[in-house]
């Protein structure tokens, strides 16, 4: 929600460069592990980021529409 809201905008990567379609996620019970797992990817090369996406996501799909929080208008 927070990269889709802030599309556009130059205070962020995300905004900067318009990185707002979800192809991956992961959910979590515990806020703790959610943000230790974030640290882990974001130390992640893009190689081994991407070869994450297609295993769960081969065909790069956007799960935007997913959630009721992030909707085009």
């Amino acid at each position: 929600m927070e990269h889709y809201n802030s599309r556009g905008t130059q205070e962020s990567y995300a905004g900067k460069h318009y990185c707002y379609n979800l192809v991956y996620y992961e959910e979590f019970s515990d806020i703790n592990k959610a943000i230790a797992r974030e640290k882990q990817l974001k130390r992640w090369s893009r190689k081994k980021k991407n070869w994450l996406i297609e295993m769960k996501n081969p065909d790069w799909l956007f799960y935007n529409n997913e959630f009721t929080f992030i909707k085009d208008t």
